[in-house]
């Protein structure tokens, strides 16, 4: 599951890691397998792991070679092998097995446009030491949650609400308007949380801080429409298609997986593609 947690200091002080760690410590369940901090003047980034690739060499905080960039990536990158054979043919020299180490070197090759050639679910947090500034992005259906706390002062992110509330000074006050959501709709929608000092970065949203300034960016959208001019019996081709490249895809694994089963057509689909996949 992992966890990343962060502070970025919008007044130029330096962050305190002491705080990383006290958000680690209560996002430990998410990660038990490892963690790790990197501090640097204003910004500090921190990480729990649960391992699942590259068992023994995916330790984050991860750097690029240069020692310029700092990631901390919670999720998968689905398709980290065709980036990194193209991120290879460029001159990029990768130190692990990581699927997380793509996201450094495709930062460095393409900027900030790097976030719509990846296809995973992924909450991600990128220091540019050398530009002095943070990246924090969100995959495009919000799978994997990412909570943002903005005083003023710091802009301070985390996977679980919990971590932001072992900072000093934040307004824990519940928003009321959440409440109701909940009561309403089982979940509280992005930007929403259930505090007022706290709110969701929203799905396919990068957020960029630099020189005490936030932009928040939208990088992809659900098409409105359907093309109607494609048959029925293509479009059920085209879905059997992509279901069987994104179950193959996501069995990229260097540990056993599993599925589970609630009897329906998607999660039975699912563990047949599975069970094709592994028989090849």
């Amino acid at each position: 599951m992992c966890g990343i947690h962060g502070i970025i200091r919008l007044d130029g002080k330096p962050a305190d890691p002491a705080l990383l760690s006290r958000m680690g410590r209560v996002t430990a369940h998410r990660g038990p397998d490892d963690e790790g901090v990197h501090a640097d003047g204003p910004c500090a980034i921190g990480m729990r792991r649960l391992s699942i690739i590259d068992l023994s060499g995916g330790h984050q905080p991860i750097s690029s070679q240069d020692g310029r960039l700092w990631l901390v990536c919670n999720g998968e990158i689905y398709n980290f092998r065709e980036l990194r054979v193209e991120l290879e043919a460029r001159g990029h020299r990768f130190k692990t097995r990581s699927d997380s180490e793509v996201v450094l070197y495709a930062y460095a090759e393409y900027g900030d446009s790097f976030v719509e050639r990846l296809n995973g679910m992924f909450g991600f947090a990128l220091w540019d030491g050398i530009r002095r500034r943070l990246l924090v992005g969100r995959d495009r259906l919000g799978v994997k949650p990412l909570y943002i706390a903005d005083d003023g002062k710091r802009l301070a992110f985390a996977s679980e609400a919990k971590a932001l509330l072992e900072l000093p000074g934040l307004n824990r006050d519940l928003d009321p308007a959440a409440v109701a959501s909940y009561l309403q709709l089982g979940y509280v929608p992005a930007p929403q949380s259930m505090f007022r000092g706290i709110r969701k970065l929203p799905p396919a949203t990068l957020l960029v801080v630099e020189n005490g300034r936030v932009e928040q960016r939208r990088y992809w959208r659900m098409p409105n429409e359907v093309d109607r001019s494609v048959p029925e019996a293509e479009w059920i081709e085209r879905l059997r298609a992509r279901m069987e490249q994104s179950v193959r895809m996501q069995m990229v694994s260097d540990v056993p997986l599993g599925a589970f089963l609630s009897g329906g057509v998607d999660s039975s689909g699912v563990v047949a593609f599975m069970a094709r996949a592994s028989a090849d």
